[in-house]
């Protein structure tokens, strides 16, 4: 195994460099062949040469403060999230992860995402059927679990210690498996907890949230009853003036 982690050290040292051109700056080796040699250059440093995790910070390769939890037993579901949606690879892990863009191809992400399995027993990567669930359903199970973050209309937020993401951008995918995973601060919820007929419902839901019917007409952003409060106390306010003014112009002077 120490062997065939030094090739995969070696190789991924030989293998063309291709830094981010765009999006936050970023760290990273992209083009190899093998999901070995990937995860030698990109993940190694916080996440252990073999996937045990690095309990205290050290400076790795490439200057990288490094300090990440293990991945044996994660299973593909957690890296095929991460990855994805761009969480990884990180520059600090002190920061939040936040979406931006991959950095890796389809291939090179389906052979790292294999590699990442490969560590350790752990799930698959989910497939939902959001066409199966109920949307009455999916909002409650929204609302129950999810909109004391992510807010009803599925905005994103601010919570103690991290910024909630909007999930506008979210596949069905991702959020089936954020739901499995639960990434960063967010809580993971078992078959137990949510089952999967209740996900493809929760799904169902979401998906309905980022395009809603504004059956009431001015939807103000969909950003919740915050700016819906305000409007109305501005409305009201308005009205008050008026009537001062209409009141004022009438009594005798």
């Amino acid at each position: 195994m120490r062997i065939a982690l030094v090739a995969a050290c070696v190789y991924a040292l030989a293998a063309p460099v291709a830094l981010a051109d765009s999006g936050p700056p970023r760290q990273g080796v992209t083009h190899a062949r093998t999901g070995a040699a990937l995860y030698a250059a990109n993940c190694a440093s916080c996440h252990g040469p073999t996937g045990e995790g690095v309990p205290k910070p050290f400076t790795g390769a490439g200057g990288i403060r490094g300090q990440g939890p293990s991945l044996r037993g994660v299973g593909a579901i957690a890296a095929d999230l991460y990855l994805r949606t761009g969480y990884m690879p990180l520059e600090d892990p002190r920061q939040q992860p936040t979406r931006s863009r991959v950095l890796f191809s389809e291939g090179e992400l389906q052979s790292l995402i294999r590699f990442v399995a490969s560590l350790g027993s752990g799930p698959p990567i989910p497939t939902p059927h959001p066409e199966n669930g109920s949307l009455a359903t999916g909002q409650k199970l929204f609302v129950d679990h999810c909109a004391g973050c992510h807010q009803i209309v599925a905005e994103g937020g601010y919570v103690t210690g991290a910024r909630v993401p909007p999930l506008e951008d979210a596949t069905d995918r991702q959020i089936a498996e954020a739901v499995r995973v639960g990434p960063y601060l967010m809580p993971h919820f078992s078959t137990k907890q949510i089952s999967d007929a209740q996900l493809d419902s929760l799904i169902a839901y979401v998906s309905y949230a980022k395009h809603p019917q504004d059956v009431g007409g001015w939807s103000l952003g969909h950003l919740g009853p915050w700016p819906e409060g305000l409007v109305a106390w501005l409305l009201a306010a308005a009205a008050l003036v008026a009537l001062c003014v209409v009141i004022g112009r009438r009594l005798p002077s």
